[in-house]
């Protein structure tokens, strides 16, 4: 296929895909919409939130789907109607947010969770779980074309210089120990935060080397200072799948304590293009051919990267609240550098706040801090084995 007619057909399979909605219902509190689209092949139920909510599937059992969504609290039981797989759903409030039950047909399974942040056109936040049968949960694509997603152009990582090997299937992780050298980043007690970082990162290094899925790449493996640009190029020059930075948050008030997850905000976006060269292939796409087609598809693979990034956010809150407590606000946005890649899934993972004595220990103790990591190592699996492709909507 030519490449004017692949970009054609990619942009119409995008304007086209929209989620079909039942009627929203308006809840109080931090949900504002419940609404469902699909059929009894494939059902997706979204929920409108007027601010970040971390989910956690609490039982998937007895026809019943359970999710507990912390931080999104509503004032009164609600309850609505059924579509495709779905019989019904309730929301209920509890303590720090609220409980979701789901009453799904028989085989019925999540095939994958994720919180989508503002943006494409939604003014708030979604927390989006999709439904399957069981004998379709490990399908490459939902059926059914009642529901979105997104098919991103090829990623850069086939095409740039330097592409890995067709023989080598193996994921591409670059992961980031903050700070280091010069910079000791966040002091707490005694320990310093570039200490912490790296003992973590050597840490989630070996546990996915070990399940021989992944190739590893650290920014640094050692005390050294690496600048933040050198960081993200690192990962655009690996050809890297995904980046995770991990870091050890600070405050004033050492009885503050949580894990949170920061992603790229929409304000940072525009920053992006300064990361890209002439040997991108979204650039190279415009050489010959109108230079707006290089634009378009620049803002395409940047609105799907952000959005992988916040589908892999919500699964490593998952995985890591699971193990230390998390900030009300868990999942966050900023314009960090080491977020700017337009190309790479990342995230910034605050593990606690090194100035909490309790966060400090946990983090200083290798087997806590190993627990942490292997629930890291878990989140990563599950982003791809599920072989994600993230709602536009």
């Amino acid at each position: 296929m030519s490449f004017r007619r692949w970009i054609g057909a990619f942009l119409l399979a995008v304007a086209g895909s929209v989620l079909v909605l039942a009627p929203a219902t308006a809840l109080a509190g931090d949900l504002n919409a419940v609404r469902l689209g699909g059929d009894k092949t494939a059902t997706r139920l979204v929920i409108d939130l007027s601010d970040e909510a971390a989910g956690r599937l609490v039982s998937e059992a007895g026809g019943k789907v359970v999710v507990a969504l912390s931080g999104a609290e509503i004032a009164a039981p609600m309850r609505g109607a059924g579509q495709g797989l779905v019989r019904g759903w309730s929301v209920a409030p509890q303590a720090g947010g609220a409980r979701l039950t789901i009453e799904v047909a028989e085989g019925v399974q999540v095939r994958r969770r994720f919180l989508l942040p503002p943006g494409d056109g939604a003014p708030g936040y979604r927390y989006v779980i999709d439904l399957a049968p069981a004998a379709a949960r490990s399908a490459s694509a939902p059926a059914g074309a009642q529901l979105t997603s997104l098919k991103t152009p090829p990623p850069a990582a086939a095409v740039r210089k330097g592409a890995r090997s067709k023989a080598d299937a193996r994921r591409i992780v670059v992961i980031d120990a903050g700070h280091g050298g010069k910079d000791p980043g966040a002091i707490g007690g005694d320990r310093q935060e570039k200490d912490l970082t790296l003992a973590a990162a050597l840490s989630l290094r070996d546990r996915l080397e070990r399940t021989g899925r992944y190739r590893v790449v650290l920014t640094r493996d050692r005390d050294i200072y690496v600048p933040l640009d050198a960081r993200v190029q690192i990962a655009r020059k690996a050809n890297a799948d995904l980046f995770i930075s991990l870091h050890a948050d600070s405050g004033p008030d050492e009885s503050v304590r949580g894990a949170s997850v920061y992603t790229l905000a929409d304000r940072a976006v525009g920053r992006s293009a300064r990361l890209v060269t002439r040997d991108d292939w979204f650039m190279k796409a415009g050489y010959h051919s109108d230079q707006s087609v290089s634009g378009i598809l620049f803002d395409l693979t940047q609105r799907a990267t952000k959005n992988r990034s916040a589908t892999f956010a919500q699964l490593l809150l998952d995985e890591v609240g699971d193990e230390l407590a998390l900030l009300r606000r868990s999942h966050r946005e900023a314009g960090l550098a080491v977020l700017l890649a337009p190309d790479v899934p990342a995230v910034l993972l605050e593990m606690g706040f090194i100035t909490n004595p309790d966060d400090q220990a946990f983090l200083a103790d290798p087997a806590s801090r190993g627990r942490l990591v292997a629930a890291v190592a878990s989140a990563i699996e599950t982003y791809f084995r599920n072989d994600l492709r993230v709602a536009t909507r």
